[in-house]
This record gives structure tokens, C-alpha cells and sequence, in this order.
């Protein structure tokens, strides 16, 4: 799965795919409503793939998270309402999901927007199970 088009732009509400680049920033369109807006250099901007969630061990990169959400809800979306949720049941549906979350770090607005994200992600049709191709070093012959 790879998320590195999948873009977050500090003070607007959704997430965005990365449409083109232009010469002052890049034209993006919303996941959530396919508007399509200009950002610019200035803006706060960051790929789904740069972001990772706060564990007791080590961070875990928001695309395994992804992935977790997917298998836990067999390919769907999640059903309850997130945003109308307590976040008692948000903490305790997340640590389904990823166990040992670091509970100092990652607040409810986090989890929130993961979950969100997470949906509008799945409804796009961005998740995927795949691991993302890597570049195999080639094997010289011997001759």
C-alpha cells in the first residue's frame, strides 16, 4: 500500500490526493468530496507515508496501522460514528487494533483522525494488504 500521494495539509479538515505539482505548490483533491484546491510551498503538508503512531517499542508506520484497521474490519469501513463516540470506546477499539499504543503519546484526537482518515481511505479504495514493491538488487552473471 502506498500512501505517499496521500497527502495531509495542516488547517483544512480532509486528506487529500496529490493531483499534480505546480511551480508554487501542487493541486490536491479531496478524498472526501473530489473538490480539487491549490496548496501552496508555505503550507504545512505531509504524506500519509511520513506519519507513524507512537507504540511502547518503536513507532509503527500509519500504512501497518492501515492495514491493521482493514483486516480487523474484514475490508469495511468502520460502522460506528467516530465522531460522536466517546473516547473511552475509541482507546479501547484502537487497542484492538494496535495493542500497545503508547497511551501518553497518542491522544483521542489522534485516534479520531486515524479512523477518519482510515474510512475515507477505504471508501477511495487506497487500503490494500500488498506490501510495497521494493527495488531487488540485480544478479550479475558470472561469466
Amino acid at each position: 500500500m502506498d500512501l505517499s500521494k496521500i497527502l495531509v495539509v495542516s488547517g483544512k479538515p480532509d486528506i487529500y490526493e496529490l493531483v499534480s505539482q505546480t511551480k508554487t505548490g501542487a493541486i490536491v483533491e479531496s478524498l472526501a468530496d473530489k473538490k480539487r484546491c491549490p496548496v501552496f510551498k508555505t503550507d504545512r503538508i505531509s504524506s500519509l507515508n511520513e506519519i507513524s503512531i507512537f507504540t511502547t517499542e518503536k513507532e509503527k508506520p500509519l500504512t501497518e496501522v492501515m492495514q491493521d484497521i482493514f483486516r480487523k474490519e474484514d475490508g469495511k469501513t468502520i460502522a460506528f460514528d467516530i465522531r460522536k463516540t466517546a473516547n473511552a470506546d475509541l482507546f479501547a477499539y484502537f487497542k484492538e487494533v494496535l495493542p500497545n499504543y503508547d497511551t501518553e503519546h497518542v491522544h483521542a484526537s489522534d485516534v479520531k483522525k486515524v479512523l477518519l482518515w482510515y474510512n475515507l481511505l477505504n471508501k477511495a479504495g487506497k487500503i490494500d494488504l500488498e506490501e510495497p514493491e521494493t527495488e531487488k538488487p540485480t544478479e550479475e552473471k558470472a561469466e
